[in-house]
């Protein structure tokens, strides 16, 4: 199985659209409807495509909800950022012994469209399925791309929703969401987990002195550089003003510290290569989870915001 260049960052705009495991939503069905209608097929899905699984937002002619990444016809129409056609899957070496070749769903043609996120990654496919094998015209293959256009209008507006407009990284309702998702593995499985609160010292001045577009660009650094650091370990998010959090699941206090020690010496080099004539510095608060104090997410979050108000006021 081929696994895309920037598979680590695909996965986490997947997961940050917090879509996956949701219910069925009218805006992606009607699409899926309009596709059947439109090419006469027997199937047409909205798959996206996990670390181990494809999983269907939207199906239509087929019982199925998910199956297995390495086995799924979307897993090769990620890899491009044209449609992947497959005109008979019987006579194409890479298929016809497949699973889903030889039973249900008897895939025979396929063709998918890659549906990217506003960052180009590719999150899964609108896909055609059909029971026999078929050509597909110049006309057809605009008129899927089309559609396919429209699933990610759709997907833009969940994004939207979810996403910081300005950082590009999670936003306070995205983080409670997943966030409480990952406290409950956390409880059921008996994963540690550490909670970090942000704030940037003296933003306000930065604002006051070299105007809002400078703030923006230190929000936007300082995010960059969040996400550089803790991107495969923790799931981060802009609460608010200048304001972050990186909930780390399956991370004890140590190794959140080591972590927090390399993130301060990155800031430390940013800083001494930086032409600016002020500093980009920070206090936090970090917590580590403890089920029988903890409750839920926020109560982990007004505790290291609290550890975090005693650091600044300190400085």
């Amino acid at each position: 199985m081929q696994i895309p260049k920037n598979e680590d960052r695909r996965l986490s705009t997947l997961k940050s659209l917090n879509l996956l495991d949701t219910k069925g939503e009218e805006r992606f069905d009607r699409l899926t409807r309009l596709a059947k209608r439109m090419f006469d097929v027997p199937i047409a899905v909205v798959s996206l495509v996990d670390e181990n699984r494809q999983w269907f937002k939207s199906c239509i002619g087929t019982s199925m909800k998910e199956t297995a990444r390495d086995i799924s016809f979307c897993t090769h129409a990620i890899l491009d950022s044209d449609i992947f056609l497959v005109p008979d899957a019987a006579k194409d070496s890479r298929f016809a012994d497949n699973p889903l070749v030889t039973g249900e769903p008897n895939i025979r043609f396929y063709a998918g469209c890659p549906l990217a996120a506003s960052n180009g990654d590719r999150m899964g496919a609108f896909c055609i399925i059909d029971h026999q094998p078929r050509n597909f015209s110049e006309q057809d293959l605009q008129a899927l791309r089309d559609l396919a256009a429209m699933v990610e209008s759709e997907l833009a507006a969940v994004e939207l929703a979810t996403q910081d407009e300005l950082t590009g990284i999670s936003n306070r309702r995205s983080f409670i969401m997943q966030g409480e998702h990952g406290i409950n593995i956390c409880q059921r499985q008996s994963l540690p987990a550490t909670l970090s609160y942000f704030d940037l010292n003296s933003f306000k001045e930065i604002n006051d002195n070299y105007g809002h577009s400078e703030g923006d660009a230190v929000l936007t650094n300082f995010a960059e550089m969040m996400t550089s650091e803790f991107r495969s370990s923790g799931l981060i998010s802009r609460i608010g003003g200048d304001e972050f959090a990186i909930l780390q699941i399956n991370t004890s206090l140590e190794n959140a510290n080591h972590s927090l020690q390399c993130f301060q010496k990155r800031i430390e080099s940013y800083n001494s290569n930086s032409s600016k004539d002020y500093q980009l510095k920070f206090s936090f608060g970090t917590v580590a989870y403890d089920p029988q104090r903890h409750l839920c997410l926020s109560d982990l979050m007004r505790e290291a915001d609290h550890l975090m108000y005693i650091q600044k006021q300190g400085e």
